[in-house]
């Protein structure tokens, strides 16, 4: 979809805001204005419908005057109280409305707010493009009443474009993650995956493939173990960006099972079809990388994802293996559907090895037990950095992707420590077992390197949505860790 910032009069859908003052419907300033042009038929229109102008409401007027198609009204609450992020849920509320409404333009009135001007207009566009996501690649028999007609959304602040071009390369980023997460397993192959991140090259990224030979060769025994049920090749993806002269890079790392049914510790069947996107990790940090190079961030960023697939198949890792690791750490296996933490370890260690970063973040969907701990409202955040945790924290409130942090402590350390191996990569099932998540991150914090700054996200329970009340999330996957990753690069790295 298009997004323009140009007065459009002629556009078939006028989309003005409304709100509340004193717990009374009102107006927004440009939106009294359209309803006087109209001879106050808007404002009766809402009178006669008891609209009250709640936060992200839609009401629907059409032809309110003569030659005129159609105006949304939407609502945005108390509008003492309108901010840049409520400015973009009701613009992706109102926008989300009319995508099959037939009409091809549509026209979102801003100016006239004030000083806030360009950044509300801004916002609009950001909230405009992220709910016209669709991924309907796949379905062949829709009707036209189903099929999106809108090309075009224009917003009446004409500074505001250099600001939108910004939240545009963002809004790219997300939606090369939704992709990604969308995709069902037989297509997206580990090699698909690292295909398609190979056309980041033309945004400036410099794309390397390591492949099993080369990691056999690094020694990654605890990453090449998942894999080695299927017939899809683990590898990694390196994605380079230099926008910030010499300072060593942030390393970004995401986990990238392009498919986990468990292995030999097989999932129960009920929902396994969910686990195609056991890559949300991977497809957050690859989204970032395209929204930081896309955006030409003053950064140097390195991003690596690890993509494998877990299947049980008779050449499988059991439970009671035993793998060393690239850092030389034995893991004894004890299930093998706890198997992001047995990727990740290796890439963490490779990501410190060969580029020495003062700060990694990485991202999974690694544990059933956020879910149950946060469910899909905030993602997990485990760090060894207070000031990594004050960072992510602030940058997760402004980006709308919120983060809570969680325990880390010798006291949790010590429950995966094995009788016969260095670690073992759960604390064993049962009666007391508990703290899922931290346990896993305790996990990964012992291939972090003293010294090295570390914060790791847990999304599995933000990745995907079966359903949202939020238009700029309109698919299965959300494209979170997005904007919170590019938030906290833009607010702490860039010159």
């Amino acid at each position: 979809m298009k997004i323009s910032f140009k007065s459009d009069e002629n556009a078939s859908i006028q989309i003005i805001f409304g709100g509340s003052k004193n717990d009374e419907f009102a107006f927004s300033a440009p939106a009294a204005k359209f309803d006087d042009n109209c001879g106050n038929k808007i404002s009766q229109a809402a009178k006669a419908a008891n609209y009250k102008g709640g936060a992200n409401s839609v009401l629907t007027i059409h032809a309110p005057i003569d030659g005129f198609a159609t105006c949304v009204l939407v609502g945005l609450g108390d509008l003492d109280k309108v901010n840049a992020e409520a400015i973009e849920k009701a613009s992706a509320a109102a926008v989300k409305s009319v995508l099959t409404h037939g009409a091809k333009s549509a026209a979102i009135l801003v100016q006239g707010f004030g000083e806030n001007d360009v950044q509300f207009a801004a916002s609009a566009g950001l909230g405009a493009k992220l709910a016209s996501y669709r991924f309907d690649k796949y379905r062949t028999k829709l009707k036209d009443s189903q099929k999106v007609a809108l090309e075009e959304v224009s917003i009446d602040v004409a500074e505001a474009a250099s600001l939108y071009s910004q939240y545009d390369a963002i809004a790219d980023g997300v939606y090369l993650a939704r992709d990604l997460m969308n995709e069902p397993p037989n297509v997206l192959t580990t090699n698909e995956f690292a295909n398609r991140l190979k056309e980041l090259s033309s945004l400036g990224v410099e794309v390397e493939i390591i492949d099993a030979a080369k990691m056999a060769e690094l020694k990654m025994f605890s990453f090449l173990g998942v894999g080695q049920g299927s017939v899809n090749p683990p590898q990694i993806a390196v994605m380079k960006y230099n926008g910030g002269g010499d300072e060593a890079p942030v390393a970004l790392v995401g986990k990238g099972l392009c498919f986990d049914s468990g292995g030999i510790s097989l999932k129960p069947s009920g929902g396994m079809e969910d686990m195609k996107g056991d890559m949300g990790g991977a497809a957050a940090v690859a989204g970032a990388m395209k929204a930081i190079a896309g955006r030409k961030a003053k950064a140097n960023v390195v991003a690596l994802v690890g993509l494998a697939e877990n299947m049980p198949d008779a050449g499988a890792q059991r439970p009671g293996d035993i793998v060393t690791s690239m850092s030389g750490q034995t893991i004894e296996v004890l299930n093998t559907d706890a198997e992001g933490r047995l990727v990740l370890c290796d890439v963490l260690t490779y990501a410190q090895e060969k580029f020495s970063p003062k700060y990694i973040i990485d991202a999974a969907t690694l544990t059933g037990a956020i879910v149950i701990s946060l469910g899909s409202e905030f993602a997990g955040l485990f760090t060894n950095s207070d000031e990594m945790a004050n960072g992510l924290s602030k940058a997760g409130y402004d980006s709308g992707e919120k983060v809570w942090r969680f325990p880390l402590s010798p006291a949790y350390d010590k429950l995966l420590d094995s009788n016969i191996a260095d670690m073992k990569n759960v604390q064993r099932s049962g009666p007391g077992a508990g703290a899922g998540s931290i346990t896993a991150a305790q996990f990964l914090q012992r291939f972090i390197k003293d010294g090295t700054n570390w914060a790791h996200l847990d999304i599995a329970g933000t990745a995907w949505q079966s359903g949202s009340d939020d238009a700029r999330c309109p698919s299965w996957g959300t494209g979170f860790g997005v904007r919170l990753i590019d938030t906290y690069i833009a607010d702490n790295f860039e010159k």
